[in-house]
């Protein structure tokens, strides 16, 4: 696989997406048994998913946490509207607040898309009041609180 800059798109083989696939299922699964599904050597799956890292396609590894196992029980949806020479400024502190599990800039006047996980309406009203409110060149704030997730993503569809 070709080494490329972060800005271009990769091309991925087959056998690439396989291995993305594999992973997305099991993310602990080994080397040797990534090897044996995909019939490759160990050496060669390895060197492909180093490759991959390397080149920003596998961003990182991690655990996916269930949010209400681990105490957080309210799941918000946020569109907050911001002045645009704040924009850069707001996104920035949001990203770094432990509350926001992810934080996108949408099409529109300035808005940020943003989920937050909250033990309860408490905790969330602190966080509006303290962290979001106070944040330079903040318009208007509209939140929507999940009701029942159907699906969430885990991984990527290639």
């Amino acid at each position: 696989m070709p080494k490329q800059d972060h800005e271009s798109a990769v091309q991925l083989d087959e056998i690439d997406r396989h291995i993305i696939q594999l992973l997305n299922k099991n993310g602990r699964i080994s080397f040797t048994d990534l090897a044996k599904e995909i019939k490759l050597s160990r050496v060669a799956v390895q060197a492909r998913i180093h490759a991959m890292v390397e080149s920003g396609v596998i961003e990182c590894f991690t655990a996916v946490i269930n949010p209400e196992k681990a105490g957080l029980h309210l799941s918000a949806f946020f569109n907050v509207e911001v002045e645009p020479k704040y924009l850069q400024e707001v996104a920035e502190n949001l990203s770094k607040d432990p509350a926001v599990s992810s934080l996108y800039h949408m099409t529109g006047p300035s808005k940020l898309h943003m989920h937050g996980l909250f033990k309860d309406n408490r905790e969330m009203e602190a966080f509006l009041e303290k962290r979001l409110y106070p944040l330079p060149g903040i318009m208007s704030v509209d939140c929507q609180i999940l009701i029942k997730r159907y699906k969430s993503r885990i991984g990527m569809k290639l």
